[in-house]
């Protein structure tokens, strides 16, 4: 009760509540006792009828959307089911057509890379002097990029010279330039400058891009010519142009482009990382929301959280985790894990997280024998110093700690290993850390300047026998790390340690230790399938408990993207969603440190969270959430109404009928007296609208090019109706209800 106090505290604004604190003293309270029931026995009651179905839908999706609970029930859930787990026989190609707006995402890692590198890439070409490509468009991207990293780099060096050794670094993390460096100094040469950037698909237009830049007589131009134009302009030029155009001039510029030109003026606009960085969080956001492979959508969400990797690790990251979420995760996601241990762990995306690609064998060639670590060895004395400097643990720990065996117990004459807690794995030791790592020296990046691929270097590699968990691994280069990977991933500890987050992750904070025995009987029998075991989880009579239902707290991702769903609202850019998940704690790729975030309710259930739920909830129902779009009035009309809604409302029926209506479709249930009580009474409350929007309505600021190039929800192709405030606002408050907040 302490904190749903607290928490009644921090809704008064002013001379008005936000909401009433009964949701969230029931948004506090209700997880809590129903988590905490579930350390009983299972009930032999089971969860049945319609309840079945959004039950399965809750857990295995990211919420139902309208219509989602009859479509199961008429194709059957065990069927439903089935597809899910092979996702390749669902129909996916709605999602695939927004999909093929960013054609980034789509790219093999090389041809990411190439044409549009990495600031690492960039770099290497100014330290080598590389000459630029003759492609018109890399030619374009390569020279911006490069200036920016010289503008940066001056600047960087005039604040040194005037006693602020602070600067700003090479680049700024989004890639983008400094709002101060609008003007490069003449005498910064290129590499490559001696490309003509007017190439044959340039010659058609009119005379070079003259000083004292036209922007309306450019963004006028027919889409070909206009973008031919901008790419034609210097760098210098490419600063100059944009300098002063609105948000408006902004959507003009893109209107009519391809995707690709589009990302490529995005480029020109704020570099490589900024553009694929956002594209990464786009795409990941519109999968979760309208991808019909919804099983592998979660399932690639658990892995991604359960092998973390973090976007800012450094700014070649970003550039690196399309291909680990497409290629790496998503691809294993229902197969086999030991195959889904081995592609992380050659992943670039993990070695570089991790560090494993710059670990050295302290006895390997690269350290004894003309390596970069052997030259700066000036003494014998310095020479141990120098070789456990280049070995490097971070992976191994986290591999056995968070990817299989589970959380490290000591070992001791009271406490043998035989004798260890389920959950404390094998009992491995500081030794075994140290000889995985080992073992897995030499697994590195082809050059990782440039964001190559995984390979082997044996140059690198510890030679010598190596003890694991107290099995001799006999010398063998690459393929001692594929013999512990298969170890680890066949090990019964690793079994019930997937298992219980699975378990977690589905079922409950505490979940049944009968179904988390079941579900790793099945993992190692299977060896490691996947869909077994989430097969046998949903056949397992604990699954389907009335103490299960409605018993997880969703996660903030979680919550938005159900909200979304269950909202059946048009998302033309999902910019404004993932910034959302910053502001609600819970950043795509943000967590920091290797474990991932929780699936427990613990870190989500706080006075401060929930009102911020609530809020983004009452914005998204206004349409204050920029790029996406609701339709109460066609939503209340396709839920039982007899005639077509008029715009902006269904007239003639009450605030209690829109709310009963609203319930049934968002939530598919019937909410508590106190929850419907609550919303009736504030639904109209101005205060918390504009609270709401104080506090978290997204307005982007960026151009929206996503409905200029989609063909769906542009508001020149679909006329926006009125708003229908009422329901908006009932909805708002459903939307931020206890009951919405569990899954």
């Amino acid at each position: 009760m302490r904190s749903g106090q607290r928490s009644a505290g921090i809704l008064v604004s002013g001379v008005r509540v936000l909401i009433s604190g009964v949701l969230c003293v029931l948004m506090v309270e209700q997880p809590m006792v129903a988590a905490a029931s579930v350390k009983k026995t299972a009930s032999a009651t089971q969860i049945q009828g319609e309840q079945r179905v959004l039950h399965a839908l809750n857990r295995f999706t990211f919420g139902p959307r309208p219509g989602d609970v009859a479509s199961v029930q008429a194709l059957g859930l065990k069927t439903w089911f089935e597809r899910q787990l092979n996702p390749q026989s669902i129909d996916d190609s709605a999602f695939e057509a927004r999909l093929a707006m960013f054609p980034a995402m789509q790219m093999e890692q090389a041809q990411l890379l190439q044409r549009y590198p990495s600031p690492g890439a960039v770099r290497q070409m100014v330290a080598k002097n590389e000459p630029l490509p003759t492609d018109p468009v890399e030619h374009a991207i390569y020279a911006y990029q490069i200036a920016s990293l010289k503008a940066a780099k001056e600047k960087k060096e005039e604040k040194a010279a005037a006693g602020n050794e602070g600067g700003t670094g090479l680049l700024r993390s989004d890639g983008s330039i400094d709002k101060g460096n609008r003007e490069m100094k003449g005498n910064t040469a290129l590499p490559g400058d001696g490309v003509d950037p007017s190439t044959p698909a340039m010659k058609t237009h009119e005379e070079q891009f003259y000083s004292g830049l036209d922007a309306v007589r450019v963004i006028n131009l027919p889409p070909d010519q206009r973008f031919h134009r901008i790419l034609a302009m210097s760098p210098e030029e490419q600063i100059a142009f944009r300098k002063d155009l609105s948000n408006s001039d902004r959507m003009a510029e893109v209107e009519g482009l391809s995707p690709i030109q589009r990302e490529t003026l995005e480029v020109l606009q704020g570099g490589s990382p900024k553009m694929v960085g956002a594209e990464l969080l786009e795409t990941r956001m519109l999968r979760d929301i309208y991808s019909e492979r919804q099983l592998e959508a979660v399932m690639t969400d658990f892995w991604l959280n359960h092998f973390n990797v973090y976007l800012r690790k450094n700014q070649d990251e970003p550039f690196l985790l399309p291909t680990y979420e497409r290629e790496v995760i998503r691809a294993h996601a229902l197969g086999k894990f030991e195959d889904l241990l081995v592609a992380t762990a050659q992943s670039p995306a993990m070695l570089m997280y991790l560090d494993n690609w710059q670990s050295i064998g302290p006895d390997s060639i690269a350290a004894t024998n003309g390596g970069k670590l052997a030259k700066l060895i000036q003494n014998p004395q310095a020479k141990q110093a120098v070789k456990d400097r280049g070995l490097n643990e971070n992976y191994a720990r986290e591999l056995m700690e968070l990817h299989t065996l589970g959380v490290q117990c000591e070992v001791s004459a009271d406490r043998p290993a035989k004798k260890l807690d389920k959950a404390c794995g094998r009992g491995y030791t500081q030794q075994d850390v140290t000889q995985v790592a080992e073992v897995l020296t030499g697994w590195t990046i082809d050059q990782p300047n440039r964001m190559g691929t995984y390979r082997f270097e044996e140059r690198r590699h510890e030679p010598g026998t190596k003890t694991v968990l107290g099995k001799k691994i006999g010398e063998n280069g690459e393929g001692e790390g594929l013999e512990v990977l298969h170890m680890l991933a066949t090990s019964p500890a690793t079994a019930q340690f997937i298992s219980t987050k699975l378990a977690v992750r589905f079922v409950s904070d505490t979940p049944p230790q009968s179904l988390v025995d079941r579900m790793a009987k099945t993992f190692v029998a299977s060896h490691g399938d996947i869909k077994a075991v989430l097969r046998t989880m949903f056949n397992s009579p604990e699954f389907w408990s009335t103490e299960i239902y409605r018993a997880k707290v969703k996660t903030p991702e979680e919550f938005v993207v159900s909200a979304v769903r269950a909202s059946g609202a048009e998302v033309t850019t999902a910019i404004p969603l993932f910034q959302a998940l910053d502001k609600l704690g819970m950043p795509l790729y943000g967590m920091q440190t290797p474990n991932g975030y929780s699936w427990m309710a613990e870190p989500w259930v706080n006075s401060g969270d929930l009102v911020n739920r609530l809020n983004f909830a009452v914005s998204l129902s206004s349409d204050r959430i920029g790029g996406v779009e609701t339709d109460w009035a066609r939503l209340l009309g396709e839920t039982g109404s007899a005639k077509p809604p008029a715009a902006g409302g269904l007239a003639g029926e009450s605030a209690m009928e829109k709310e009963k209506k609203l319930e049934a479709v968002l939530l598919g249930q019937a909410v508590s007296d106190r929850t419907r009580e609550t919303v009736l009474t504030q639904f109209q409350d101005q205060a918390t609208q504009q609270l709401a929007e104080k506090k978290f309505g997204i307005r982007t600021n960026e151009p929206e090019p996503m409905a200029q190039v989609l063909n769906v929800a542009s508001s020149k192709q679909r006329p926006r109706p009125p708003i229908d405030r009422e329901a908006a606002g009932i909805a708002g408050l459903l939307l931020g209800s206890p009951e919405f907040q569990r899954r």
